[in-house]
């Protein structure tokens, strides 16, 4: 288990050596056992106000990794001036910034609730930077007499790009599942085309051996995994049916033999965006970023659908798209 969070990129092999000291004094730490037991994390960016700084979890949260799926981890957001670390849960937060749940409504990076409807079976850009773009396919129901669809996140496809092994992708699907059952795994990953097979059990991890920036670990025993792209992006993400509660309560008119498994989503993003990151959600941690939902309104809808509609759940071809493949700007 790395208890060392990084937080940045800069600082070569010092920043290296620094970071293998203080993973073996954590782990020396954790061998204490007893309530001294606490994860100690660092920012190693020197772009970082808290650059080097070690900070030792608090006791409501001790563990960066807690064993407990349900338990609060200990994080550290290395862009804040404060350097201190705080607790958090691993799964989505459907409430938090950076999330997109339900008929996809979005919690944007300025804390205001919007909805994109897009289309069923189509894609979508979500977050488009110099570095990695992420990427939705829709999935959807539209009833009669209605004149849009009802639309949920089935899968996010990552393209990622400027790291030691180039340029990748990884996709993260939820299955088809006629019926519900909690002990089914309905995740479904695959990196570079080919599939991915992630161990069930909490905190398994799997990590590409031509890429080491990149890892996913579950935080559940199955349909729950974090998603860590070093520096730029962390995806928590939660494989959900559609309940016979919800369906009555919103007429979604959901068929027989289908609980229309989707995707619950939530991004951070420990390194520093671009001032001009685009995407259905990226947009909206720019820094002249204005609204263009109706403000004052039960469900405020943000379009930009033609902005944002990419091919495929793997291209990174929208008319608003940022993302250059091979391409890593300072940022």
């Amino acid at each position: 288990m790395k208890l060392i969070g990084n937080c940045g990129g800069d600082g070569g092999a010092v920043d290296r050596a620094v970071l293998l000291l203080l993973f073996a004094a954590a782990v020396a730490v954790q061998q204490l056992g007893g309530a001294s037991a606490q994860s100690k994390l660092a920012c190693t960016s020197r772009r970082s106000p808290c650059y080097r700084r070690v900070i030792r979890c608090p006791p409501e949260c001790p563990f960066a990794k807690p064993s407990n799926p349900k338990a609060k981890a200990c994080s550290l957001d290395c862009n804040s001036p404060k350097c201190e670390a705080v607790c958090r849960g691993r799964k989505p937060k459907c409430n938090g910034l950076g999330s997109g749940c339900y008929d996809p409504r979005f919690v944007g990076g300025d804390g205001a609730v919007f909805y994109f409807h897009g289309r069923k079976d189509e894609h979508f850009a979500l977050v488009s930077d110099t570095g990695f773009h992420v990427n939705a396919r829709f999935i959807g129901i539209r009833p009669a007499n209605r004149t849009r669809d009802f639309t949920w996140i089935q899968a996010l496809g990552l393209i990622l790009g400027g790291g030691s092994g180039g340029s990748h992708t990884l996709a993260v699907e939820a299955a088809r599942a006629a019926k519900w059952e909690d002990g089914v795994d309905r995740l479904r990953l695959s990196y570079d085309g080919e599939p991915l097979d992630l161990p069930e059990g909490h905190l398994a991890r799997w990590e590409p051996t031509d890429d080491d920036s990149l890892a996913v670990e579950r935080t559940g025993s199955r349909n729950s995994i974090l998603v860590s792209v070093r520096d730029a992006v962390e995806v928590s993400v939660s494989v959900v049916p559609i309940t016979e509660e919800e369906d009555r309560v919103h007429g979604y008119g959901v068929p027989g033999g289908d609980c229309f498994a989707h995707l619950e989503v939530q991004f951070r993003f420990p390194g520093r965006l671009s001032p001009r990151v685009e995407g259905v959600l990226g947009r909206t941690y720019r820094p002249d970023y204005v609204s263009a939902a109706k403000p004052g309104v039960a469900m405020p809808v943000a379009g930009g659908e033609d902005r944002y509609r990419t091919s495929s759940l793997l291209s990174p071809d929208c008319k608003a798209c940022l993302f250059s493949q091979g391409l890593q700007e300072d940022q």
